[in-house]
Parts: C-alpha cells; sequence; structure tokens
C-alpha cells in the first residue's frame, strides 16, 4: 500500500481547509466527496473505483442522502482519499507511518453476519462521539527519532491509551487489534529512538506494558492467540524492567486467563503468581481483579472450595477504602462485574441453583451496549439454564446471545455458544429448539 498513490489522493492545501477538515470529523463523506470534486477535480467515478463503492452510492452521499458508519468502509475511504488516520479518528495509515514503524500484519479476524455482510461496527464507534472514544483522543505530536522527550509525555500517552481502552467497551479485537499494535509500536520505536531521563524512561515502558496487553487483549479476542501469548509475554517483561508490580501481575492474569482452557494446572499456577507479582499493597481494583482471574482458573479446573476463597479474596478488595487513584484499566472491575464472574465460577462448577440468581441479576443491570461481553456471559446463563433442565429458557437466552454477538468482530462469542448449541441440539424435537437451530444452521 505505501508505494502507491491513489488518484484520488486530496491535496494537502485542501486536507487542511476548515470546511475540510470539518467534514472529515463529522464523518460527513458526501461533503467530502463534493469537495473532492469541485476543487480538486476529482470525479465521483475515480471515488467510487479507488473506495470500492457503487458510483450511484457516491452520488448519493454527495446530494446529502445516507452516510457512511462501517469502520472498513470509513478506512478504505482514508486510504483512497489519503486522509491521515488522525483526523478521522483512526491510528496512523500504514501508507503515512515512519518506515521505523511498518510492519506485516495479517488481517484480523473478521466476522460476517447471517447474510454474509459487514455488520455495522457498533455504528463505527457509538458515530465516533458520544461515549468520547477515538474522535476525541488528546491531541499528541510524537518526537522525532532523536529528539529529547519530555517528562509529561508518558502521561499524555496514558491517557490517549484510556480512551482507546473505551473502543473495547462497543467492539471486538478484529476492530481494535491493529488500532493497539500501533500504538505498541510507536511507543516502542519512541524509546528506541528518542532520548530521555531515566525517570521519564521508566514511565514510558509502564507505558508500553500498558498498551501491550491491550493489544494483546485483542489479539486474543480476534483468535491470534500466538501474538497474544507474545504481547503478554512482552508486557511482563517490560512491566518487571519499569518496576509496574501492578502491571506485571496483570500480564500474568492475562496469561492464566488464556491458558486456563489447554493447562489448567498452568492457569492456576500462573494465576496464583500473578496475585503474589501484584502484592498486597497493590490497589484494591487491581487485587480484585487477579482474584477474579484466581477464582476462574480454580472453577474450570474444578475446585469449589479454593474458587470460593478467591471470590471472597476479591469482593473484600472491592470492600478496601483506598483513596488511590486507580488504574484506568481496572475501572471496569465493580460490584457487578464481579456478580458477573461469580456467576460464570458456578457455572464452570456445575451449580446452577447458585448461578442462576446472580447471572441474572446481573446480567440485567448489565448494558446490551456492551454486545460481546454481554453475549459471553448470557453464554454461561444458557449453560446453567441447560444443566437445570430448563432447556426453553435455555434456547431462549442462546437466542439473545447470538443477537448480540451479531456483528461482533471477535471469535469468543461463537467459539462459548457452540457446545451450548451442540447440547441443546438433544432437544431439537422441541418447537422452541428447532427454531433456534433451524436460524443458526446448527
Amino acid at each position: 500500500m505505501t508505494g502507491y498513490e491513489p488518484p484520488t489522493a486530496l491535496p494537502r492545501a485542501l486536507l487542511d481547509r476548515e470546511d475540510m477538515k470539518a467534514a472529515i470529523a463529522a464523518h460527513d463523506f458526501g461533503k467530502v466527496f463534493r469537495l473532492a470534486r469541485s476543487e480538486a477535480l476529482i470525479s465521483y467515478s475515480k471515488i467510487a473505483a479507488e473506495c470500492d463503492m457503487k458510483p450511484e452510492r457516491v452520488g448519493l452521499l454527495a446530494r446529502g442522502q445516507g452516510s457512511v458508519t462501517t469502520f472498513e468502509k470509513i478506512a478504505r475511504i482514508a486510504d483512497a482519499l489519503r486522509i491521515p488516520g488522525h483526523l478521522l479518528g483512526l491510528a496512523p495509515r500504514e501508507w503515512e507511518a515512519p518506515a521505523a514503524l511498518h510492519r506485516t500484519v495479517r488481517s484480523p479476524a473478521h466476522t460476517p453476519d447471517a447474510d454474509g455482510d459487514d455488520v455495522r461496527r457498533r455504528e463505527f464507534f457509538k458515530a465516533s462521539a458520544g461515549a468520547g472514544l477515538v474522535v476525541a483522543l488528546p491531541e499528541l505530536t510524537r518526537p522525532q527519532a532523536g529528539s529529547r522527550v519530555g517528562s509529561d509525555l508518558p502521561e499524555r500517552l496514558r491517557e490517549r491509551a484510556a480512551r482507546l481502552r473505551r473502543l473495547d467497551d462497543v467492539l471486538g479485537g478484529g476492530d481494535t487489534y491493529r488500532v493497539y499494535l500501533g500504538e505498541y509500536e510507536a511507543t516502542k520505536a519512541l524509546l528506541r529512538e528518542a532520548s530521555y531521563t531515566e525517570a521519564t524512561g521508566r514511565a514510558l515502558l509502564s507505558v508500553l506494558a500498558e498498551q501491550a496487553q491491550q493489544a494483546g487483549w485483542a489479539a486474543f479476542d480476534c483468535g491470534r492467540h500466538e501474538d497474544a501469548t507474545g504481547l503478554y509475554e512482552a508486557s511482563h517483561q517490560v512491566a518487571v524492567d519499569a518496576g509496574d508490580a501492578e502491571l506485571a501481575g496483570n500480564a500474568l492474569a492475562f496469561l492464566a486467563y488464556q491458558a486456563v482452557d489447554g493447562d489448567r494446572r498452568a492457569g492456576i499456577q500462573i494465576s496464583a503468581r500473578s496475585v503474589e507479582e501484584a502484592g498486597p499493597e497493590a490497589a484494591p481494583g487491581v487485587r480484585a481483579l487477579l482474584y477474579e482471574r484466581l477464582a476462574w482458573a480454580y472453577a474450570v479446573a474444578g475446585l469449589a472450595d479454593e474458587t470460593e476463597r478467591a471470590l471472597d479474596a476479591a469482593q473484600a478488595a472491592l470492600a478496601d477504602i483506598d483513596e488511590r487513584p486507580q488504574p484506568d484499566w481496572v475501572t471496569w472491575v465493580d460490584e457487578n462485574e464481579l456478580q458477573i464472574m461469580t456467576g460464570r465460577c458456578w457455572t464452570e462448577l456445575r451449580r446452577p441453583l447458585r448461578a442462576v440468581p446472580v447471572l441474572e441479576a446481573a446480567l440485567a443491570r448489565y448494558d446490551d451496549a456492551h454486545a460481546r461481553d454481554k453475549s459471553l456471559y448470557l453464554s454461561w446463563l444458557a449453560d446453567s439454564y441447560l444443566t437445570a433442565g430448563e432447556v426453553e429458557q435455555a434456547a431462549s437466552v442462546t437466542g439473545r446471545a447470538l443477537d448480540l454477538a451479531s456483528g461482533v468482530a471477535s471469535v469468543r462469542p461463537r467459539e462459548r455458544l457452540a457446545p451450548v448449541l451442540r447440547r441443546l441440539g438433544r432437544h431439537r424435537t422441541l418447537p422452541a429448539i428447532a427454531e433456534l437451530l433451524e436460524k443458526t444452521g446448527a
């Protein structure tokens, strides 16, 4: 891509105009196309060809009819018109990144909907606005190679990482992996090429460890497990070098969460190490998260007493009054999330009478906007209903989970729901089950 200059590339002078910048920021591509034609003499037919759109679609947009909201199409327009990523709320595109940051990346896992078309990616970051997602990223000019980095840059990078983390609330790893990986690679290059004090260097390493965990989680979510492992391991080493015990413990917790399905003993051992490495002085939210992950490792291994003790420790950590600011990467860990993990653990332990009430109450408070996570959590509720013999209720919950998972670029909801659907298949003589199986093609 980097060696090709499309005939639809917008001139720099046009990109710098206030009306063009406003149209780009608002994702008003109809106006962008109109300005491209009137000011740069770029025909709609050329725009259609480069953007992989029908000419009539381009014409309709230019006349103010319709909008573009899918992640893939917006990225395609950015590349065709050579609109820098930051103007659209995207990571730097490959054609604009410095050569030092170029890296060949396989396309992330892609999830089609039942009709074979792309489902709108959660209305492209909820129109890239309301939740303060990508468009509202803090302004940031990355230093050039060899330049001196100020002590304020690590905190600015951490604020940027916090904003980018909000994408995971509404999108799957297939949409976010390259964004997160680009941030990680850019900071890694900065550490290699810039100059800074020892204290600033440690702070930058801590940011790098956090970015590696973001990228690793997205890789895990879209099925790139080797990439996830490599990023988690890199994060752990960098966090140790930075002296950041909390992030080092969290890197191990990620590794344990990934490992537990394949090697339960290793999952428990790594998860226990994560608690030890973070230490008793870690922030309450960090301790709660790590004990949750330890409880999960015990539950998957079928160890009920150990699971309950770890859940109690997580609850105690959440109840701990601590005036210190919590790391942004644990802000999602709250009482409701702990209840969901509790229900998941009891589901794994085949205790539906304990799992169902907890999951039902917690999921009733859980917003559908978090479609991937709610779909996953509903899969455990459906699993518990099946274990309890409530087949029709399990089918209803499974259908709801499948609807939520539609269009989310994550492999995990479907992986979780596949065994539930297989178990439901034993009851296909029931009308509700037959209807669900027919709908899903199972």
